[in-house]
């Protein structure tokens, strides 16, 4: 009897299958190379990429490069005890990190791990570490001031809740004094409006993240903030997930409606990491050696700080991301890469920080795109016109240089400029309120301080503050609670600072 064609069909699928490998065998795999942190596995068909594989003995690796017939895989742990030959299983979940409110006063590293020695982490639920950001419809403009506390940038280079701000500058020319004062600084805000702070740590001296949990730890810092450490020992596999860790425990309370500010300390070192794993993965270096998609991979984890809709909360995530310069040249590819990402900049500079002018803020390249939209009314009003006149002060004190013979307004300008540079001056681990900086700067732009000595400017500031503390506390009350500055407040400011210039003139 004749077999028709579609029997003939069935019975060649029915023999196929037969010697198909069951599910099963498709979700173990072999190790055929092993070194420099990076695995080659063969046989794990359906692995998705970014996927956590298991090779024994507690060490996970991460699917990466997903070839034709291997699997590349950079190890979160040692590779001492991988040998060729071992078996790799799939775990079937995409890396994530585990969150809870428990996590708030800890010290993680990037798989969630407790390093503070405080005891296990309760988990409320897994955040994966890379998501799709939030699209335009989700947020909202950017228009809620982020204070940090710090004079210069609170005036000239604001930053809102859901931005993005830039702090790059040369090796040791307080880039991250700035992220820990910005951190510290919001013990003076009210508990309603406060941050609750993020500072991920990315290829430092473990003395180092030592140190910084030390100082918000003294300063009652570490009440809201949560560290996320990856040491220059750990492997480059957990400096390249650290700052995607950090963003995945923001958004997590982001969602809940609550404002987070988040520091990635920093991304120069996150893009070595990510360099390393990508030579050795084999994959083709571009500019610098880094690989092309070094712009996506920084892209990526930027865009998913913002503003949540009132509909979705109301939430925010601020980041404050660090690039490191090479002797100042911000032409580099990291360097421009992160500025053309972000929402404005704040550079440093080795040159004004070894002149003593400390934070070292550059007033012509620092910037912000949010701008005044983001800042008190009270502040804007005081300064207002602050970066133009610093911007012509330098440009005449250059003039001045040469022996010129200057006009008298010049010679004002100059004289105004030395003394505002001079109060723009401010210590570390000292954040002011918002009061206390407008009321300073006001001193300064209404020229109560024309007739002061240029080295007596910040004793005078000092010893305002002080006699505001504790005989005009009324006049900080009405500046922290008023929206504007209304010719009500302004007298009382004038009427203290006209008395305080007795009291300092008589102490002299």
């Amino acid at each position: 009897m004749a077999i028709r064609p579609e029997e003939i069909t069935s019975i060649i699928q029915e023999k196929i299958a037969q010697f198909k490998p069951s599910a099963d065998i498709s979700e173990v795999g072999t190790v055929i190379q092993v070194g420099d942190g990076i695995a080659r596995v063969h046989g794990l068909q359906n692995v998705k990429a970014s996927e956590l594989v298991d090779f024994g003995n507690g060490i996970k690796g991460m699917a990466m490069n997903l070839e034709y017939d291997n699997v590349g895989c950079v190890l979160m742990g040692p590779d001492t005890q991988i040998k060729e030959g071992g078996v790799v299983k799939r775990t079937g979940e995409v890396i994530s990190i585990p969150v809870g409110k428990d996590v708030i006063g800890r010290v993680v590293d990037p798989l969630g791990l407790p390093l503070d020695g405080k005891g296990p982490l309760k988990a409320e639920k897994n955040m994966p570490l890379d998501i799709v950001a939030p699209g335009i419809i989700d947020r909202q403009p950017v228009k809620q001031p982020l204070q940090t506390g710090i004079k210069a940038i609170d005036s000239m280079v604001p930053i809102g809740k859901g931005q993005r701000e830039l702090i790059i500058g040369d090796r040791q020319t307080g880039k991250t004094a700035i992220a820990i004062d910005a951190i510290i600084n919001q013990k003076n805000i009210p508990e309603k409006e406060r941050c609750i702070c993020i500072y991920v740590a990315i290829g430092q001296k473990q003395s180092t993240v030592a140190q910084v949990v030390k100082t918000l730890t003294d300063f009652g810092a570490m009440d809201y903030t949560v560290v996320v450490s990856a040491t220059a020992s750990d492997p480059a596999s957990l400096l390249y997930i650290a700052p995607y860790a950090g963003c995945a425990i923001g958004e997590y309370f982001m969602w809940q409606g609550k404002d987070v500010l988040i520091v990635y300390d920093d991304l120069s070192k996150h893009a070595q990491a990510y360099r390393q794993m990508s030579l050795l993965l084999r994959r083709p270096p571009g500019r610098e050696a880094y690989p092309g998609d070094v712009f996506y991979l920084h892209s990526r984890l930027l865009e998913r700080a913002c503003k949540l809709s009132n509909e979705n909360g109301g939430g925010s995530l601020t980041a404050l991301p660090i690039i490191e310069t090479q002797a100042n040249d911000v032409s580099a590819y990291i360097p421009t890469n992160v500025i053309s990402i972000t929402d404005g900049q704040i550079y440093l500079e080795s040159n004004l920080f070894l002149s003593g002018i400390k934070p070292a803020v550059n007033v012509g390249l620092s910037v912000s795109r949010v701008g005044g939209s983001a800042q008190r009314k009270t502040m804007r009003k005081v300064a207002g016109t602050l970066r133009i006149d610093l911007s012509q002060y330098q440009e005449l004190a250059g003039f001045a240089q040469f022996g010129s013979e200057l006009d008298k307004e010049s010679q004002r300008q100059i004289a105004r400029g030395q003394r505002m540079t001079e109060l723009l001056k401010q210590n570390q681990y000292a954040p002011l309120t918002v009061a206390e900086e407008v009321l300073v700067l006001y001193a300064g732009t209404h020229g109560y301080l024309d007739d002061i000595a240029v080295a007596e400017v910040l004793s005078y500031e000092k010893q305002l503050l002080a006699f505001t503390r504790a005989e005009h506390k009324e006049v900080l009350d009405a500046l922290n609670a008023a929206a504007e500055l209304t010719a009500e407040v302004e007298q009382k400011i004038n009427e203290l600072l006209d008395g305080f210039k007795t009291v300092f003139k008589a102490g002299k």
